[in-house]
């Protein structure tokens, strides 16, 4: 089972269940993917709401990392979500909104992709 306290979400891929966790080592990771000096230049880029397709599989990988799965990038490139694009989009949202925080209240609710 998931802990939210601990910024760990639930993602289905594949029609598998996985844990995905933004880790010190995954944001770390994140920064020098996304050329980010710090955390702040990390969440200003995250907050703009623009994410490209590398976008979503880099901070998907990532999280799957961080929730203690031994995957290459490459094995992330064909997984499918529910939902196509959109349960990307839903699965990346989910986890920086427990890494970083949401004002949004349904980004709490624990309900999982």
């Amino acid at each position: 089972m998931v802990n939210r306290h601990r910024g760990e979400i639930n993602a289905k891929l594949d029609g598998r269940d996985w844990t995905l966790c933004l880790t010190l080592g995954a944001l770390a990771d994140l920064e020098d993917a996304f050329d980010a000096e710090d955390l702040t230049k990390l969440t200003e880029r995250f907050s703009t709401g623009r994410l490209s397709a590398r976008d979503m599989q880099t901070i998907i990988y990532a999280g799957l990392k961080g929730g203690g799965h031994t995957l290459e990038k490459v094995d992330i490139l064909e997984m499918q979500a529910d939902g196509g694009a959109v349960g990307y989009a839903a699965i990346v949202a989910e986890l920086l909104a427990v890494t970083f925080g949401s004002s949004d209240p349904s980004a709490e609710s624990g309900s999982s992709t």
